[in-house]
Order: C-alpha cells, then sequence, then structure tokens
C-alpha cells in the first residue's frame, strides 16, 4: 500500500488545526489566570496570523506558477527556487508555525506555547525530511546546491 493512500489525512492543515484546537480549548478552559498581557500579544498575534497566511500564499502561488504540487506526500515536478523559496527552503511550514504562535499569542494560550516547538518538530519528522529526502533522490545536484544556497526555515 503507497504512503498516500495510508495516511490520506496526515496534512500538515489537519496537524495545525488540530494543535489550533487544543490552544483554544487550553485558553477557553484552562487559563489558569496567565495572561500574556494587555494589548501587544493582540497584535503581534494578528501580525504573526497575518504573516504566516501571507507567507504560505505566496509559496503556494509560486508553486502553482512552476506547475507543481503543493501536496507533501506527492512528488514535486520541479525543484522550486524562485519567488520566496529563495529565502526559505519551507515557507509554508514557516507560515504554518507563525500562524499557530500567533493565535497562541491572540487567545492568550499561556500554557499552549510548547505547542509551537512541538508542531515544529512533528512537521520536521513527518513532512520536511521525507520531502527533501525525495526532492534529493529526484534532483540530486541542483537540490544539493539550492541547500547550500536557502536555508531551510529562515
Amino acid at each position: 500500500m503507497s504512503e498516500k493512500k495510508r495516511r490520506p489525512f496526515d496534512l500538515p492543515p489537519v496537524w495545525l488545526v488540530a494543535m489550533l484546537a487544543l490552544a483554544w480549548t487550553q485558553a477557553r478552559h484552562f487559563p489558569m489566570g496567565l495572561s500574556f498581557g494587555p494589548v501587544w500579544a493582540d497584535l503581534l498575534g494578528g501580525l504573526l496570523v497575518g504573516g504566516g497566511v501571507l507567507l504560505a500564499a505566496l509559496a503556494i502561488v509560486e508553486m502553482r506558477r512552476q506547475q507543481t504540487t503543493v501536496h507533501p506526500h506527492h512528488d514535486s515536478a520541479r525543484l522550486v527556487q524562485s519567488g520566496i523559496f529563495s529565502r526559505s527552503r519551507n515557507p509554508i511550514y514557516v507560515g504554518d508555525v507563525l500562524i499557530l504562535a500567533g493565535f497562541i499569542l491572540y487567545w492568550d494560550a499561556v500554557l499552549a506555547l510548547p505547542l509551537v516547538p512541538i508542531f515544529l518538530w512533528v512537521l520536521e519528522k513527518r513532512f520536511v525530511i521525507p520531502e527533501e529526502n525525495r526532492l534529493r533522490r529526484k534532483f540530486r545536484v541542483d537540490f544539493a546546491r539550492y541547500c547550500e544556497k536557502v536555508r531551510r526555515w529562515v
């Protein structure tokens, strides 16, 4: 059975929604009297969410422009190195992490802060490393050069 068929719901947006649900639940039902403080957390949270959405959107547009898949379990038709991919090899995942961190701040979910590194770890182990291995096998020298020029995250 192929990897695609075994894990149809093992996708980054599903993990993001799960982490957001945990953060919201913590903020709503278990605040424990903790808070990030006044307005600055709302402002920073909104900026992070907006920045994350913008980053992911720029990456998706660039991948569509290059006519390759955004699905993490599918093989890429091209090695995208232009646009936002000239700054980060994983801008959609960076955007997802920013969105999670932003909502945690906005919702005052102080105890949910550990979800950010946990989510980053999940993304790296379940998606980034397997994707990079496929790209390394398919694009060999080009991918090696790309890795030398552009960092994995930022």
